[in-house]
């Protein structure tokens, strides 16, 4: 999710002493399907990091607009995380477009980030869910920003990164001069295990719900994974060394044409990959606390998440009947949707494509989704309302009624892409009559 906000000014207001909180809420009623809003790290860490009485404001104010839930990033892309870890180090600073620049944020406050968001959610009648970015390990800077993270700092070990195979060769997601992301490589048991434990520390806490982000394979796409990890699980998935290795020609970028029957069993190897961490993970965090959900976010452009290694749909869907020329007839057995509680698919369309039959269309997406999940689980679709063609510059709440109305009337619930922008381009009152047309159009 990429994600760009220019805040105001907020000042701080000093740490008030940690209070206990009821570590049982009350149940809360909902009218409707849930509305739930995103509340990217990076993004809102100038706001949230080090004013717990903001944060609590800001809270009510999302209550009161009409939404049900909001998800926190507990756990962005450098690697650091918003909760009391014995596991990794809390997040000092992390970067953030402040006032039309990219500077580092730095967190002077203690308390605890995640039961901040916890006490104050349940406090207004609000269901809090946390979400982690899932196979990641750091940073590598913009704008002249030195890079962040666990894999920079020594915290986890260089050789976690992935390795893609590019124009160049293979080569690490770990390499000097990195702009982004580093992912780690989800073949690698060492890595799983230490997402797991992240896991099982957040489940402990009072969250109604945890959501992997980023649980798929690095940006580069089809490049990555290829390393030695990799090889030897892809050989015994296969029963044989493949050749050649590696599957695809160095640098890919699309699939070939036509996909033969070895590059078909390598995606299925890779969405398998996925398919077996979720179970994992959903394991993990049942196996603390039966009663928090367990979901993901994906991306709802299923016709291309081969991509990304993952297969988000129910493993009752024919992949292969419906996308012969890339999915074999294993493919379909790796979907995951029936070991999630719930899915969160990104329905990221154009402020020009919110109606639709197909995909991208967020109407278009939140169909299909309801095809391809086949009951497995529930789902919530919903719109990135600050980077896609037409969002960018705000004056769209004309528009947010309709990606309500498109999306929540083909889905089991409704998510909104960041609060960041809802509180940049001033959506509020945008959010609150739809969500009002939409309940009282429930007694009607």
């Amino acid at each position: 999710m990429a994600v760009a906000c220019t805040p105001a000014t907020v000042d701080p207001v000093p740490d008030e002493p940690e209070e206990k909180q009821d570590p049982q809420p009350e149940p809360v009623v909902v009218q409707g399907k849930p509305r739930y809003v995103w509340i990217d790290a990076s993004a809102n860490f100038y706001y949230f990091a080090n004013d717990k009485a903001y944060l609590a404001q800001e809270v009510k104010k999302i209550a009161d607009c009409g939404f049900t839930d909001i998800i926190v990033d507990v756990r962005p892309t450098e690697g650091t995380v918003l909760w009391k870890s014995s596991v990794a180090p809390e997040a000092q600073r992390l970067a953030a477009w402040i006032g039309g620049n990219y500077r580092f944020v730095e967190r002077e406050a203690s308390f605890d980030y995640l039961q901040a968001f916890i006490d104050a959610g349940h406090a207004s009648g609000l269901r809090v869910h946390a979400a982690i970015n899932t196979f990641v390990g750091g940073y590598g800077g913009y704008y002249g920003l030195e890079s962040e993270g666990l894999i920079f700092s020594g915290k986890i070990p260089a050789d976690w990164a992935a390795t893609d195979y590019t124009a160049d060769g293979l080569r690490s997601s770990f390499y000097e001069g990195v702009k982004g992301t580093v992912f780690l490589n989800p073949a690698d048991d060492r890595v799983q295990d230490y997402v797991l434990s992240l896991l099982k520390e957040l489940a402990a806490y009072k969250v109604d719900g945890i959501v992997l982000d980023r649980c798929r394979y690095d940006d580069t796409g089809l490049q990555s994974d290829f390393s030695e990890i990799s090889k030897e699980k892809f050989t015994s998935y296969l029963g044989q060394e493949p050749s050649p290795w590696p599957v695809f020609e160095a640098g890919i970028t699309a699939l070939p044409s036509p996909v033969n029957d070895l590059q078909k069993k390598w995606l299925a190897y890779r969405v398998k990959t996925i398919h077996d961490f979720i179970v994992k993970a959903a394991d993990a965090v049942h196996g603390v606390n039966p009663k928090v959900k367990f979901g993901v976010y994906v991306g709802a452009w299923y016709s291309s998440y081969y991509s990304s290694g993952v297969n988000w749909a129910s493993p009752k869907y024919l992949t292969h009947q419906r996308y012969s020329t890339w999915a074999d007839a294993d493919y379909h057995n790796y979907g995951f949707a029936d070991h999630c509680d719930y899915m969160f698919l990104g329905c990221y369309a154009a402020t020009a494509s919110i109606y639709g039959n197909g995909e991208w269309t967020m109407q278009g997406f939140a169909k299909q989704g309801k095809t391809l999940l086949m009951g497995d689980t529930v789902f919530a679709g919903g719109p990135d309302i600050g980077n896609p063609e037409g969002w960018q510059n705000g004056g769209r709440s004309a528009y947010i009624p309709k990606t309500v109305d498109a999306i929540i009337n083909q889905a089991d619930g409704y998510f909104v892409f960041d609060l960041c922008h809802i509180r940049m381009f001033d959506y509020w009152n945008a959010f609150k009559k739809a969500f009002e047309d939409y309940t009282n159009s429930l007694t009607n």
